[in-house]
C-alpha cells in the first residue's frame, strides 16, 4: 500500500494485489461496494490520517477508483469542506465510488487537463515510458484550450494498439477521462481555441519534450 499525498484536499493511495487478499477482496468484490471494500477503505482513510495528516472528518468524499494492467489499484481520495447528510445525521460513513473508465472499443475519447503544464507533464512521461509509440492509438488528434481546461481528443482509435488500457491507465494521472459526446465535440469546435489541429502527441513531443 503506498501513499501520494498531491495537495492538501487530495491523497492517492495505490493497492496491490497483496493488500486486497489481505483483506478477503479480489478484483469483482473490490468493483462492488460490499461490506469488506468500505471496510478497506475506512482503514486507508485511518492511516491516511494517522501517518499523513489528512484527516476526513467533516469533510465530503469523493473516492475515484483506477483499476491498472499489472493487478493493482489506484484511489484518488478528494475532501471538500461540505458535509454529507450521513454525517449531519451522525450515521456510519459510506463512500459512493466512482470508476469511471473509457471503453475499450470506444471510437472517440476525449480527456480535460488542468492546465498545459499538465498535459506536457503527460507527454514527457509517454516519451520515457514503453508508451513512446502511443501516436498509433488513433488516426487523428486535436488539442483544445476552452475556459483555461485543455481538452485532447482522439478520433478513430485504434483498438488493437497492444497498449490502449495501460495509456488509458497512465493519462489519468495527468488528466481527467470525460465522456464523449458529438454535442461536446462540436461545442469545443466550435467554441475553443483549437492549439493542435493533429497528431497532438508527436507535435508536443517534439516541440516540448
Amino acid at each position: 500500500m503506498k501513499f501520494e499525498k498531491v495537495n492538501n484536499d487530495k491523497i492517492k493511495i495505490t493497492l496491490s494485489s497483496a493488500d486486497l487478499e489481505a483483506n478477503d477482496l479480489d478484483f469483482h468484490s473490490f468493483m462492488s461496494d460490499s461490506n469488506e471494500t468500505q471496510s478497506l477503505f475506512l482503514a486507508v482513510l485511518d492511516k491516511a490520517e494517522k501517518d499523513y495528516g489528512f484527516s476526513t472528518d467533516n469533510y465530503q468524499l469523493k473516492v475515484e477508483t483506477l483499476a491498472l494492467d499489472n493487478g493493482n489499484f489506484i484511489l484518488t481520495i478528494t475532501r471538500s469542506r461540505v458535509p454529507s447528510t450521513s454525517e449531519a445525521n451522525g450515521e456510519k460513513k459510506r463512500f459512493k465510488v466512482s470508476r469511471k473508465v473509457p471503453n475499450l472499443t470506444s471510437a472517440s475519447l476525449i480527456y480535460k487537463f488542468n492546465s498545459f503544464e499538465d498535459f506536457c507533464d503527460f507527454i514527457k512521461y509517454l516519451s520515457s515510458s514503453e508508451l513512446s509509440d502511443v501516436n498509433k492509438v488513433s488516426k487523428s488528434s486535436m488539442l483544445y484550450c476552452y475556459k483555461t481546461y485543455y481538452y485532447l481528443i482522439f478520433n478513430n482509435i485504434n483498438v488493437k494498439y497492444p497498449h490502449l488500457k495501460a495509456m488509458y491507465s497512465a493519462i489519468t494521472e495527468f488528466g481527467t477521462y470525460v465522456d464523449f459526446s458529438d454535442a461536446l465535440a462540436a461545442k469545443l469546435h466550435e467554441s475553443a481555441t483549437l492549439v493542435i489541429k493533429d497528431h497532438v502527441i508527436e507535435v508536443c513531443t517534439k516541440y516540448f519534450v
